[in-house]
């Protein structure tokens, strides 16, 4: 293919193209270059997610005795009570000596617990009010297989006889654990000692190896006797619930006025303690004499150990004159 040469007037028309082309897309770009950039859009931003507030819930501090708490019916009634009445419950586990200096010093709003004598001294103190009895058991005596003092089937204060004579004569095989923690366990040993003519203090209390005091609750006193392979006074709720734990066996279970054994509920007096959740502390009395909670009582323990480990107050079977008017006992304080 030849390329024939252009003529001047064709190369002059063509040189005008161009320089017309080129100057529509200076003119095009020079206003491109101008144009003002688009205003960004506006966005709303999303508004913060709400939650609603709960509302806190009230703390209510109880004091209890360890035999409620070994046993384990506090950890089936707790949530069941914290569920009913919107709080959020704080217990304070001990003996019945140091759960009514709690509620002496305003440290609970209500108490449990189970030593007549120190029960009464508390509400002669005007700590104690609206009382309400809600369970019993009674207090048995265990000890080895063996039975060095030869206490089966006798009566309690011809036990703590032999216990005695035969702990001062042979304190390597005859022993008693006591809680000796002024506890109502504590008490009704004392009592039981008494009962058997001697002087607590001066007859029993440090009177010689024989005698330990564990200054513990009811569980741990119930595992030291084992290990010491001892005798031991004990609530038949612990006792029954520890059992597969030890190699003690039961020798003494005689139900009477000397071995009852109530549980009684107290709130604190605000007219005493000012800082007291009367209202909560009512509520509580009224819901652990209620029927329900009665049944639930009477039931607790029916399916692992083939009855209940404690008795409900309205079960009708605490015909002591120790035990409560039910008619009186069960009115619902208001």
């Amino acid at each position: 293919m030849s390329l024939r040469p252009l003529k001047s007037g064709q190369i002059a028309g063509t040189f005008i193209i161009i320089i017309t082309l080129a100057g529509l897309m200076a003119a095009m770009l020079g206003c491109a270059a101008e144009a003002p950039a688009p205003a960004p859009a506006v966005t709303t931003p999303a508004p913060e997610p709400t939650y609603p507030v709960a509302t806190p819930k009230v703390r209510f501090k109880i004091a209890t005795t360890t035999s409620l708490y070994d046993t384990g019916l506090w950890y089936y009634l707790e949530p069941l009570f914290e569920e009913k009445a919107k709080v959020e419950l704080d217990i304070v586990y001990s003996g019945t000596g140091a759960a009514l200096n709690q509620g002496r010093n305003g440290n609970v709003d209500a108490v449990i617990v189970h030593d007549p004598d120190q029960e009464k001294k508390f509400v002669d103190e005007g700590f104690g009010i609206n009382r309400r009895a809600f369970a019993y058991n009674f207090f048995m005596m265990a000890g080895p297989a063996a039975d060095p003092a030869g206490i089966k089937g006798l009566e309690p204060a011809d036990a703590f006889k032999k216990i005695a004579d035969g702990g001062r004569k042979d304190p390597n095989n005859i022993k008693f654990v006591s809680r000796g923690d002024s506890s109502g366990t504590h008490g009704a040993e004392q009592r039981l000692w008494a009962n058997a003519g001697y002087t607590y203090a001066t007859d029993i209390q440090k009177s010689g190896p024989w005698y330990i005091e564990a200054g513990q609750g009811m569980g741990p006193t119930l595992i030291m006797a084992n290990e010491q392979n001892a005798y031991v006074l004990c609530d038949g709720s612990t006792f029954t619930s520890y059992r597969g734990k030890l190699a003690l066996v039961l020798l003494v279970n005689k139900p009477s006025e000397a071995t009852l054994n109530i549980y009684n509920a107290y709130a604190i007096d605000p007219a005493k303690v000012k800082t007291v959740k009367i209202k909560q502390a009512n509520d509580f009395i009224n819901w652990l004499i209620s029927p329900e909670v009665q049944r639930l009582i009477g039931q607790y323990g029916v399916k692992e150990f083939g009855g209940p480990l404690f008795n409900p107050i309205n079960d009708g079977g605490c015909t002591y004159p120790a035990c409560p008017d039910l008619a009186e006992n069960m009115i619902p304080i208001k």
